[in-house]
């Protein structure tokens, strides 16, 4: 879906979708738990509908209560083999690899998009070290072994054996989902396992949401050690709270001009991207900000940088590895509105600019089509962008909220 936007500036109120991040992990625990959990979540993604079916694979059962809550019923009897398909989401690949061999079930991953092309190392090394097999599946094999294979699936991911308690070591600078789905797979071993994090941890605020979590349900992570062979305690329901990183876009648009009021959002979340408000504050002067923990932020920081003095923003590496190499769509994004960006390999620079207008290639990339969608309020002339439909990935309603606060489609 391609759509062509005319400058406007919005007003008006909206409800901050769910934490896409939150509900993952909660959905995780839930399904782990010794009795069902409502897990209260006002709307679904593309990603969390991916986590949902694919722990329903395990064996989970999940009764849907749309625009309300999915109601979680445990995992009690995991089935020999089963066929997943994880979408485009990272974070239900990451997650659900060491759950799976956790519980000893032979899974097919199905993969869709770039989701192939992304990091799976040193968790693939980790859980080969410690019991499993994983084996790259190409899409001919799928459809010898399958029958039928959706179009958008790109490969798929074999994995087998059992995973055994010990101890883990993972870089801390390449996916914080290695380590979270870790932290929530190795407490159902039979011993003890010890994490041992190597190096510069980025993304940190990712996992203390993971150890959050398991703590609402039960389980303890106590010196990077778990005991093994603990039980998930439900605690009957849970509310996923409000996404900061999705309310970037329109609390963004406010430091553009517009006058958005975004509801729902906990001040005292532990979500690294409520550090949105004081870097919208600080884009009033040129400055140097990490992208180490705020990755999703970058897109829609670069829009504002551009109308504002400009950034320097360092730790990008990682952004090549997103749904799209997503440093090289920020710049091209920004340069196809009239901006000037450049980067190198850890490094973006924005430079002051007024931006025009012009078209924009989605790059399949959520983050990218909405960032260039709230730059559209600050151009002189039209923004159209090609691939307008990704936003379903982590936001389905996005398009319908822009248009209803007076963006003009």
């Amino acid at each position: 879906m391609d759509i062509t936007i005319f400058p406007e500036k919005l007003h008006g109120t909206v409800q901050a979708v769910p934490s896409k991040s939150q509900a993952h992990r909660m959905l995780v625990c839930a399904a782990l738990a010794d009795r069902p959990t409502r897990v209260e979540i006002a709307a679904v993604c593309d990603d969390l509908a991916a986590t949902m079916g694919c722990l329903s694979g395990l064996g989970s059962v999940i009764d849907h209560d749309f625009g309300k809550a999915e109601t979680v019923t445990p995992i009690s009897n995991p089935p020999a083999q089963a066929v997943c398909n994880c979408g485009e989401s990272g974070a239900t690949l990451r997650f659900l690899l060491p759950l799976a061999g956790a519980l000893g079930v032979e899974v097919l991953f199905l993969l869709e998009g770039r989701l192939p092309y992304r990091p799976l190392s040193p968790l693939w090394g980790e859980l080969e070290r410690h019991g499993c097999s994983l084996n790259w599946v190409n899409r001919s094999q799928l459809q010898t072994q399958l029958g039928h294979v959706p179009r958008q699936v790109t490969a798929g991911l074999q994995l087998r054996g059992k995973l055994s308690p010990g101890h883990y070591r993972m870089d801390g600078n390449i996916s914080s989902q290695f380590i979270s789905g870790l932290l929530m797979a190795l407490p159902l071993l039979e011993g003890e396992s010890q994490m041992e994090l190597i190096g510069p941890v980025e993304s940190r605020p990712y996992i203390d949401m993971t150890l959050d979590t398991l703590s609402r349900f039960g389980i303890p992570w106590t010196d990077d050690r778990t005991p093994g062979n603990q039980h998930f305690t439900s605690p009957g329901t849970v509310q996923v709270e409000g996404d900061w990183s999705n309310a970037a876009f329109w609390l963004s648009a406010n430091a553009l001009g517009s006058d958005v009021r975004v509801n729902g959002l906990q001040p005292a979340s532990i979500q690294g991207d409520k550090a949105i408000v004081s870097l919208l504050a600080q884009l009033e002067e040129n400055i140097t900000v990490s992208a180490a923990d705020i990755p999703d932020l970058v897109p829609i920081l670069a829009v504002v940088a551009s109308a504002k003095q400009g950034v320097t923003i360092t730790d990008i590496r990682r952004l090549r590895m997103k749904e799209s190499d997503r440093v090289a769509a920020v710049v091209d994004m920004l340069c196809s509105l009239g901006g000037r960006a450049y980067a190198d390999e850890n490094t973006l620079t924005v430079l002051p600019c007024a931006l025009t207008g012009g078209t924009v290639e989605g790059n399949n990339d959520h983050r990218i089509v909405m960032a260039a969608a709230i730059a559209s309020t600050v151009c002189t002339q039209p923004v159209t962008i090609l691939g307008a439909e990704c936003v379903s990935k982590s936001y389905p309603n996005f398009w319908k909220e822009f248009t209803r606060l007076g963006g003009n489609i």
